[in-house]
């Protein structure tokens, strides 16, 4: 009887023995779990972030020139379209003998719409109106500075009487965002470093992560006061005796990018 005491005390303790254990063990899984998730979750506390500014400047190497042709009060539909075309045709022909390829030649807009007279409280049809404007892509422009002139009056000499406006670019910007890129980083780390000795931090550590702002690209030509701004002026049967003068400037595009950097 004694025996079977023992027995059993010593089962009780090796049970008792067993079920700390696996407390231990289940309290130490709850730990390292909620460690895990707060690293995954929460961010690491001990970063700053610095915002920095790369900006490149260049000369853009094409232009969309906007030009537009109008027919007022053509006595019938077809007639304003007849002429709308005639001139078109004039225009584009005399343009493509400049050298601008048929490609980069495309209509934007293409209306036709009747003219209305009031009187008495009644309208009246008094003719048709026809307009279309065509986008002229001249490329180069950096090669050569008069290339947009030209074409500006060459198709003012053919029959344009609008002019919507000049849009210079760079057809592959992709290069230069890169480079904005590169010294928006650079920016950052040197005003970082510079916080840092201020703020009496030891060192910086690596980068954590960045991101980047959505570019932007700042023209540095002063449209207000060009010719462009100002219209052609005369009629589209006169010849120009000089060409206008239409500079492209240069552009900056402008990258600002945050860096979060490890503090040590």
């Amino acid at each position: 009887m004694e025996e079977i005491n023992i027995k059993e005390e010593f089962n009780k303790k090796k049970y008792s023995f067993l079920l700390i254990l696996a407390g231990l063990v289940l309290v130490t899984i709850v730990a390292v779990v909620s460690l895990v998730r707060d690293r995954i979750v929460n961010p690491i506390q001990n970063q700053v972030t610095v915002y920095g500014q790369g900006k490149v400047e260049y000369k853009p190497d094409t232009a969309n020139v906007t030009l537009g042709v109008r027919v007022d009060r053509a006595g019938s539909a077809d007639q304003a379209l007849e002429q709308l075309n005639v001139k078109i045709k004039k225009i584009n022909e005399a343009v493509l003998a400049l050298g601008i390829p048929a490609d980069d030649i495309k209509t934007q807009n293409y209306n036709l719409y009747p003219n209305y007279d009031y009187k008495d409280g009644t309208s009246k049809v008094s003719g048709y109106n026809a307009s279309q404007n065509i986008v002229i892509k001249v490329r180069k422009v950096d090669e050569n500075s008069e290339s947009v002139n030209s074409v500006v009056a060459t198709a003012g000499d053919n029959g344009t009487n609008e002019i919507q406006g000049v849009n210079y670019y760079i057809d592959d910007i992709s290069v230069l965002k890169q480079k904005a890129r590169i010294l928006a980083l650079t920016d950052a780390r040197s005003k970082a470093s510079a916080l840092a000795k201020a703020a009496g931090i030891r060192r910086l550590g690596k980068v954590m992560s960045w991101y980047e702002e959505a570019p932007m690209v700042t023209d540095n030509y002063d449209y207000a006061n060009s010719p462009m701004a100002l219209g052609m002026g005369g009629s589209a049967e006169a010849k120009s005796s000089t060409l206008p003068q239409i500079s492209s400037g240069t552009q900056d595009i402008v990258v600002n990018m945050g860096v979060n950097f490890e503090v040590k």
